[in-house]
């Protein structure tokens, strides 16, 4: 049994070289935190999950590090909690499955993916031409343990002397140009394949700067495999495909869930909730709408913070553009902003999640029979019920995001106010929260603050 206010920075541990990483303010409290025994407990002997109860309990004090991945993946809507255990796992072996599908699809074309590789050089021109510079490859690969693939199945620059690098790098890229040309020898390539294999090296490069303080992202394996995802990811979401920033949100999953496959579906359900803030059009970034929101939500709970923010000209409020995009994982330290997700998806559970993004034929006839069984208030996160509550119309309600970060805003307000000469000075005031902040007291301040607006809003 743990004690009662262990921290929890010791399931992730930190490069020793790397010293200003900020500590983890999240502690395992007895009673308070959602343990493995509570957990259990929470299921019926079929197998069906008592959601409210987990709820609370996530709430309270959020979750235990060592049952973390497998209570998000029903936060995040991939099961349903009125599954029984057998139905759970026919469909997570039927996710495998798929998820094996893709990955196979996206090996044939370019096969890094799969290999335990990654990729940091792009290897095809806009046109569809492979490119044959090796200065190229070299300059964006060596010392970076970069995963270009080699008869000899090291990564380029692993070798164990200046002879065994150089012929390394000789072969990853005579290997990865033969794979291009093959590839171009085909005839002219699709678009879809044209603009997929465009985007492989921009995810290497974000993947190996993502959480690089981890002592979990010094296996190469892990760097892989969480290329492979975003690679895999970038290849079915044709719309989104990947954009930068999608590193920040994926890499938990592959550290709570030890399957590939488990941690693609996580997060592919926690895009769903996000793809909106990065499908982007030629005259608008999809972030701009709920910056928007942010500002409206601003004005209506602190006009003169928002009369002052526009007199600089941040009344666009793009300061806070990556708070949204990544959900606050630069603010917060590591194990903080774990903590923080899952009190926000907690807070805003809605039962329904799992019917409305369950799309095939076979799960559509299930969602339909379990639409029919009775919910309790209970079952809906605190933020969801204010929100039915009050009666959200036929817009969608505002994401808890925008006001967590208004309440981060809020908190600052009278430093913006009396320091902030320009936008530079917003920005620092911003950047100085950065391991200062307080994951639960900033989810109350939302809650507060979704309240007063709710209120206000009506009498508008």
């Amino acid at each position: 049994m743990w004690s009662t206010g262990e921290p929890a920075d010791s399931y992730y541990a930190v490069r020793p070289e790397c010293t200003d990483v900020p500590k983890s303010r999240f502690k395992i409290r007895a009673g308070k935190t959602l343990s493995a025994r509570k957990w259990q407990t929470a299921f019926s002997p079929e197998g069906h999950l008592d959601i409210g109860k987990t709820l609370s309990r996530i709430q309270r004090g959020g979750i235990h590090p060592s049952i973390r991945g497998e209570v998000w993946e029903f936060l995040l809507g991939c099961y349903d909690p009125r599954s029984t255990f057998d139905e759970r796992e026919q469909m997570r072996q039927r996710r495998r499955t798929q998820y094996a599908r893709w990955k196979e699809e996206c090996s044939e074309i370019f096969p890094v993916v799969g290999s335990g590789r990654y990729i940091t050089a792009p290897v095809i021109t806009e046109d569809g031409e492979p490119i044959q510079d090796p200065l190229v490859i070299l300059e964006t690969n060596q010392d970076k343990g970069s995963a270009l693939p080699s008869e000899h199945g090291n990564s380029a620059g692993d070798g164990n002397s200046a002879e065994d690098a150089c012929s390394s790098d000789a072969d990853a890229i005579a290997a990865t140009s033969e794979i291009v040309k093959e590839l171009t020898s085909r005839g002219p390539l699709d678009k879809k394949v044209i603009q997929w294999l465009l985007t492989l090296h921009q995810i290497g490069l974000d993947v190996v700067r993502t959480d690089r303080t981890l002592v979990f992202y010094e296996n190469k394996e892990n760097l892989s495999k969480l290329w492979d995802i975003l690679a895999v990811y970038a290849w079915i979401d044709t719309d989104v495909g990947y954009c930068q920033g999608m590193s920040d949100l994926c890499s938990p999953m592959i550290m709570l869930l030890e399957d590939e496959a488990d941690a693609f579906w996580c997060f592919e359900r926690l895009m769903r909730r996000l793809r909106g803030n990065f499908r982007c059009t030629e005259s608008s970034v999809g972030v701009e709408t709920q910056l928007c929101n942010l500002a409206a939500v601003t004005q209506v709970i602190d006009p003169k913070l928002h009369q002052h923010l526009d007199a600089l000209g941040g009344g666009d409020y793009l300061f806070a553009f990556r708070m949204l995009m990544v959900l606050f994982r630069r603010e917060f330290s590591f194990c903080d902003s774990l903590y923080l997700w899952e009190m926000m998806w907690a807070l805003e559970y809605d039962p329904d999640l799992f019917d409305m993004y369950e799309e095939s034929d076979s799960a559509s006839d299930k969602a339909e029979g379990s639409k029919g069984r009775a919910k309790s208030i209970r079952h809906y996160g605190k933020f969801e019920r204010e929100n039915m509550k009050n009666g959200a119309g036929t817009e969608a309600p505002l994401p808890i995001s925008v006001f967590l970060v208004a309440s981060v805003l809020k908190d600052k307000s009278a430093k913006l106010l009396t320091e902030a000469r320009g936008l530079d000075d917003v920005v620092k005031i911003l950047n100085d929260m950065t391991g200062n902040l307080d994951a639960k007291k900033a989810c109350s301040g939302a809650m507060k603050l979704h309240k007063k607006y709710l209120k206000k809003a009506k009498k508008t």
